[in-house]
């Protein structure tokens, strides 16, 4: 069995920034487990593999897998999907429309800007939550622990954020990822992930957690459009619009290479 790769930086407009995602095309599903280990192989936060769909209003249906899990949503791997499709598989296309496991997620281009429909996950605040996690986070003060999918830890500041040297042993004892949070000094706000049990000890640029930052700052902020930079060592700039249920997240992707799988 022969199957191509692209891999492309998704969240920056430069080659080596933002979040890579080995994208994989398929006509037919193959084995999860073969998924699986092609995930674990290539060893980038995720894999992502996309089939022509036969739902109505549908283009393809979509599934990521990080080295250790499937997951139910992904936004990077998602972006450089839709960026694969445009720009290399279906070049006249101007809109793709994903089924998943979080349901319908539309991405659209407007030039070099791909816009992405996420659902809006406002996380809830919390406790009573893990006695372990400024100690695990390397943190002297937690402002407030929020959850949806994931933890939501806000922090005092932006540097606080950035210092962040978390213990990954312990922080797989966690029992989910964690996105820490603070405002930003020339963003609206920052952010960086982390989910060591899942296989990545730090998320270059998360485009799911920001389906639960952009209705968290959102309301606290009181505003819809915000810019976001997550600051990680390869780091990624998103702009998000709260709209209802759902969140816009708009950003530019750059390809970096294609390849193929002999299997």
């Amino acid at each position: 069995m022969k199957l191509t790769l692209y891999q492309v930086d998704a969240f920056t407009n430069k080659l080596f920034g933002g979040n890579p995602a080995a994208v994989v095309p398929l006509q037919q599903w193959i084995a999860e487990g073969l998924m699986q280990k092609l995930a674990m192989e290539n060893n980038l936060a995720e894999t992502v593999y996309f089939v022509p769909s036969d739902k109505k209003g549908v283009d393809y249906d979509i599934r990521w897998f990080t080295p250790n899990i499937e997951i139910n949503l992904c936004g990077h791997a998602t972006l450089a999907s839709a960026y694969t499709i445009f720009n290399i598989l279906e070049e006249k296309k101007k809109t793709v429309t994903f089924s998943s496991k979080s349901g319908l997620l539309t991405v659209k281009k407007k030039k070099d800007i791909l816009e992405m429909d996420f659902p809006s996950w406002k996380p809830e605040r919390i406790d009573n939550y893990h006695p372990g996690l400024a100690d695990a986070l390397g943190v002297k003060e937690i402002l407030g622990v929020y959850k949806y999918r994931d933890l939501l830890v806000e922090l005092n500041t932006e540097e606080e954020v950035r210092r962040v040297t978390p213990d990954f042993t312990l922080l797989k004892g966690i029992g989910a990822p964690v996105c820490i949070t603070a405002p930003g000094k020339d963003v609206d706000f920052v952010s960086r992930f982390f989910a060591p049990a899942e296989g990545i000890d730090e998320d270059p640029v998360t485009g799911s957690a920001h389906s639960m930052l952009t209705p968290f700052w959102s309301e606290k902020l009181g505003k819809n459009a915000m810019q976001a930079r997550q600051v990680s060592q390869r780091g990624g700039e998103l702009w998000v619009e709260q709209h209802g249920d759902r969140v816009i997240i708009a950003c530019q992707c750059v390809f970096y290479m294609k390849g193929k799988f002999e299997i």
